[in-house]
């Protein structure tokens, strides 16, 4: 979840922060095609991890140059979650990540999407950053890459196996007990109904 009720937002469209996340969006299509292809399997994974590991650039900016805009709050999640989905995919899809791993995230994002968007259609919803959604985050974008490294057997393989493993144990883990805490969250703002809609799940 992004936690943009730090600060005001304004309407602007054409901002830096803006312009970096639909440059991540962009990208989504090269990467998912480099990874596809078996001749450039590795320089796609990577693009993937750089356009996953910088999701917190275009927030960071925004907030700190005062560029937080109503736009930013709906394209700066898209981009991280159209990012790891599609990522996710093309690497099922090569053999280099299993399938079973993959459908645990995205069945976890898709619950909580689906959840939130219910609840801003009934109410206007408020719900804060919570520090095991960013953690849970940060160790699967680590866990993806490295366990897919080491499924292509590609320098210290073994080595990025087992910190992938570790890490994806982990953050799934911590994956699915911030996601029953912003589901709960979501439920009780969503009785009280309390102000601007922020619904975004880490």
């Amino acid at each position: 979840m992004n936690p943009t009720a730090r600060g005001p937002s304004s309407s602007r469209v054409l901002t830096v922060p803006n312009g970096i996340s639909a440059a991540r969006i962009a990208l989504i299509p090269v990467f998912v095609a480099l990874i596809i292809d078996h001749d450039t399997t590795t320089a796609g994974l990577i693009l993937f991890a750089v356009v996953v590991a910088t999701d917190w650039v275009d927030g960071t900016i925004a907030r700190r140059t005062g560029q937080v805009s109503d736009v930013g709050k709906i394209l700066d999640p898209v981009a991280d979650r159209l990012a790891i989905a599609a990522g996710l995919i093309a690497l099922v899809l090569r053999g280099i990540f299993p399938l079973w791993a993959a459908a645990a995230i995205l069945a976890r994002d898709l619950t909580v999407l689906l959840v939130g968007a219910i609840a801003l259609l009934r109410s206007d919803v408020r719900v804060e950053v919570r520090w095991i959604g960013k953690l849970a985050t940060f160790s699967l974008m680590a866990a993806i890459p490295m366990v897919s490294w080491g499924n292509l057997a590609l320098p210290l393989a073994a080595a990025a196996t087992v910190c992938g493993w570790a890490a994806y144990t982990v953050g799934i883990a911590e994956y699915y007990i911030a996601a029953w805490a912003y589901l709960g969250d979501i439920r009780h703002a969503s009785y009280r109904g309390s102000g601007p809609a922020d619904v975004d799940p880490a």
